[in-house]
Parts: structure tokens; sequence; C-alpha cells
């Protein structure tokens, strides 16, 4: 009788000892931490942290039928049936530190969850003094006497875990300085700084929306890389010509399988600086008036174009004409593919040929330029426009003889002028 009653009182802690520490079962539904996450994942002394749990019911069918039976005035029964889901009710969840310090960690009459459904809840805690491993408890209270109790690591300035894993890390080898419109060659390095092995890594190039693109494919397989392994991938960027001059960043995404056969992605990027290259030239040359004459006032007029790539700044044009004037003109910025006129207003000078320099200094983002273009431009003398006039009078004279004495003789017997003829 003694050995009986000794087993009816080590049944219920028995059945204790077997209950699931992680999970509360009530009314046919099950609640658990179905995942976390530390915020960061490596904490300094003295550090705020947030930890982020979700509770989740993992039936996903959880229900209880309610049946009414009625007896109506006559004897007669009817019959009814209510099938309603189960929900777990949370009455409160709270985290204890453990060493840690908690600053915002309860939640009272958090809600209820229905069958499948999940809910994050995040507390924020600040890390003691001293380094080490710490585990702060979750802890949801269920009414009828239902609890979850789970424990979360949390690294306070120790390198345990670090490198268990595998970490990719990317570098990119390009040139200094690249031009809008050139290919860029690029070589990427990934190297895993982890311990484990990363398997089956892929890298992307992420090009959309942006106007850079990979010569070939934006996609490359690496397959495994080990722990302080690396591998190298070599490929060619086109770019655009109107690609602004500055910093372009091209996100690039590296995808890899862990030892636990979880896919992560780490997400980085290849930083390309553009530096765009202004190239004047010229347009046009021209003078106002057309015919520059000896002596009289001029414009010379020299349109200068930009085909480069970068916009020109700071442009200003000089002539080194033996004329008084104005010889220097100052222009500002020309972006690429516009034009602009440089004017020199000058006085004049003798007549004759005079080739002269014409010098632009101009600024761009590779820095300070200087081009000189040796042009001409032509002075009538003034004895030349003066002869033309005597020689159109003399034109004039001999043509009015012409028709005095020989014309008007040939068409009237007395040879008079029509204007002194008698009527």
């Amino acid at each position: 009788m003694a050995r009986r009653l000794l087993i009816v009182l080590l049944l219920p802690c028995m059945l204790l000892a077997f209950t699931p520490a992680v999970g509360a079962a009530t009314g046919g539904s099950t609640v658990t931490v179905t995942d976390y996450q530390v915020t960061p994942s490596v904490l300094l002394p003295g550090e705020q942290a947030t930890i982020r749990v979700v509770l989740q019911n993992t039936v996903s069918v959880a229900s209880s039928t309610e049946t009414v039976v009625e007896t109506d005035s006559t004897g007669a029964t009817s019959t009814s049936s209510e099938t309603k889901d189960l929900f777990a009710v949370l009455d409160s969840v709270r985290l204890f530190g453990n060493g840690l310090e908690v600053i915002e960690g309860s939640y009272d009459h958090a809600g209820a969850l229905g069958p499948g459904q999940s809910m994050p809840l995040t507390f924020l805690v600040r890390a003691p003094a001293q380094s080490g491993m710490y585990f702060p408890e979750i802890r949801v209270h269920i009414p009828d006497g239902f609890n979850v109790r789970y424990p979360i690591p949390v690294n306070v300035n120790t390198p345990l875990g670090l490198q268990s894993q595998a970490i990719l890390v990317l570098e990119s080898s390009l040139p200094d300085s690249v031009q809008p419109g050139s290919e860029i060659p690029v070589t990427l390095t990934v190297a895993n700084a982890g311990e484990l092995l990363a398997n089956d890594v892929t890298v992307r190039i992420e090009t959309s929306g942006t106007a850079i693109a990979p010569k070939s494919t934006d996609l490359y397989h690496l397959g495994t890389i080990q722990g302080g392994c690396e591998q190298k991938v070599d490929l060619v960027l086109i770019s655009d010509r109107k690609t602004a001059s500055g910093l372009t960043r091209i996100p690039v995404s590296m995808q890899y399988t862990a030892l636990d056969g979880n896919t992560y992605t780490q997400n980085t990027s290849i930083n390309i600086p553009f530096e765009g290259q202004a190239e004047l030239g010229f347009v046009s040359v021209d003078t106002s008036p057309r015919r520059v004459v000896e002596g009289q006032p001029f414009d010379l007029t020299i349109r200068i174009e930009n085909t480069g790539t970068g916009e020109a700044k700071q442009v200003a044009a000089t002539v080194d004409l033996p004329m008084t004037g104005t010889k220097e003109a100052f222009i500002g910025k020309i972006k690429p593919g516009n034009d602009a006129p440089a004017i020199f207003m000058l006085d004049g000078g003798e007549g004759g040929t005079y080739p002269y320099n014409l010098t632009i200094a101009y600024t761009d983002d590779t820095g300070a330029h200087t081009l000189t273009r040796t042009m001409s431009v032509r002075v009538v003398p003034a004895e030349g426009m003066g002869g033309v006039l005597p020689l159109l009078g003399g034109f004039l004279l001999v043509g009015f003889v012409g028709y005095r004495y020989w014309y008007l003789p040939r068409r009237n017997a007395s040879g008079a002028l029509p204007w002194l003829k008698k009527s």
C-alpha cells in the first residue's frame, strides 16, 4: 500500500520533469519562441541593445465545438452546435536580465494568438561593465498556470562565436578615376573572413536603374569558399557618357549557403569615382562688320564648344592682337555638348593680315588646363576702299558721254537731250 502511494505522489513530478521548457499548451494551442534577434549582435560594456523575440501559436488548427440541446413547450428537442477557434491568451510577457540591466522588459496583457499566428515583441537592455556571455530569459505567463521560459544568449565584448560562421567580405579594385562613357575594368575579391565554409557562393551586380551595366553577365557563381580563403572575379562595366561626375555606388549582393543549410545574403557595393573631362574646340570665328577696314573698330567673336564628358569651369579666353580694345573674355561654364561665345571688341589697326594666338584657360574634374590656337584676321587697307570710288566715277562719266554723243544722235537727228526738246 505504501509503494502504491509513493508512485501516486511521484507521478505528477515526473510529468513536470518532461514538460517542454520553450512552449506551453493551452486549450489545444501551443505557444513558443520561434525567433530572436539581438541588435547589435556584440555589445560593448554599458552599451544599450534591443532584443526582439517572436512568439507563435504553432498549432495551425485548434478549435472547440459546443453543442446545445433545447426542448420547447411541446416536448420536442432541437440540437445546435458552434465551433470556435481556440486562442492562446498571453497574460504577461517579461524579460529577466540574469546579469543585464532590463530598461524596458514587460508586456502585461499582451494579447492572444490564434492558430498559426505570431507576435513580435521588443525589449531594451543595457550591457553590464564586465565582458562575457549572458543569458537573459523570456518568460510568458498564460492563464491556468502554463508558462514559457526561453533563454537568449547575449555577447558582451567577447570573441566567442564571432568567427565561427562564414563572413564574406568584398573588395573591389578599379582605376582611381573613370571618365563617363568609358569601359571600367573591375576586379572583385570575395574573401571568407569566418572559420566555416560558405557554399554555393554567388555574386550579383545590381545595376537596375543606373547608367552602368556589366559588359557580359551580372551573375557570377564562385562555388565554395573555405574559411580564410578568397576568390577573384574579373569583369568590365560599361558607363554612359551622361553619367554625372562624383562617386557612384553600384549595389552588389553576395549569397551563400551555410553548413546549417540556411541561405544568407550580404549586401555591399562597388564605388566608382567618375571624373568628367572637358574637351574644348572652336565652332566658328566671325567679325562684325564682316569686312574689317583699316582704322575702323570691329568685334571678333569666337564660339567655343565643349565636346568632352565633363563641365568646363572658369573658362577665359585671350587674344594677343596688336590692337587696342578688349582682348580678354570671361565665359564661365560650358557644359558637355554646349558652346559659348568669346567676344573681343577691338579698335582696329593698319591694313594687313594679323596672325594671333587664342589662349583658353579652364578647369574640370581633372584639374586646370590651358590650350592655345594660332589664328589670323585680315584688315583691308583704307586706300583700297578709296580707289574704288574714282573708278566708279570714271565708269559713270564714260556712260554719260556715250549716252549723250552716241545714243541720242542715233535716236533723233538733232541729238538734243530729251528734256531740252521743244514741243
